[in-house]
């Protein structure tokens, strides 16, 4: 599922949920959604961390120094 077809699919699920509730099956569905969408976020500013290239003040540069 692309990015835009799920944000979609998390709105339409929120306006449902405000207009008239979700069902068990609908939650879960939202709770999975949501998780995709975090772990799509999280990995796109991973990348974006790791081709950031730092200089020391003796300009030496270095790679990212980021906790695996």
């Amino acid at each position: 599922m692309d990015i835009d077809t799920l944000v979609e699919r998390i709105n339409v699920l929120a306006r449902k949920q405000k207009s008239e509730g979700l069902t068990e099956e609908e939650q879960k569905e939202r709770a999975e959604l949501r998780e995709i969408y975090l772990n799509n976020i999280r990995s796109n500013f991973r990348q974006q961390l790791e081709s950031i290239e730092w200089v020391d003040e003796n300009e030496e540069k270095g790679g990212p120094r980021l906790k695996q």
